[in-house]
């Protein structure tokens, strides 16, 4: 677990303007966030960055996203993590479950979406969203 009082995510998207995109609405909703490019660019900062969330796009060059996701719950196990992806399909979502992902959302991601999924992770595990109650509520619907 990540010791620190505001809740650290990764975000992993080959899509820059989605990853930025993402990356700044977390960090106006008051979460620490660190980016990745792809899969073996997140596990090379997982390897010095304790995380409390992963959310990975399943399409992305060179590792993909379940490819990533595998490897993550081997060398980080019980680490949160949610699947985004622009082609949602039966089966990549049921991989993505069995591989231990803990929602598999669909692009463009409503915030509000996002926002009820983190609660969620929250209420299983108070101590992996830490101060979490504290941040303010945005109760917009934009979409990213």
């Amino acid at each position: 677990m990540v010791a620190s009082r505001v809740p650290k995510i990764l975000v992993v998207d080959d899509e820059e303007n989605a990853r930025l995109g993402l990356s700044r609405l977390l960090a106006q909703e008051g979460y620490d966030v660190v980016c990745a490019a792809d899969g073996d660019e997140a596990l090379k900062c997982l390897s010095h960055v304790p995380v409390n969330l992963v959310i990975s796009d399943v399409q992305m060059p060179g590792m993909n996203g379940m490819t990533f996701l595998r490897e993550l719950s081997q060398r980080h196990p019980g680490t949160a993590v949610i699947m985004i992806t622009a082609f949602g399909e039966v089966e990549s979502y049921l991989e993505a479950m069995h591989l231990g992902a803990f929602e598999y959302l669909n692009k463009p991601i409503k915030v509000e979406e996002l926002k009820a999924v983190m609660r969620k992770i929250a209420g299983f595990d108070q101590s992996f969203m830490y101060g979490y109650a504290d941040l303010p509520d945005h109760t917009n619907s934009e979409v990213i």
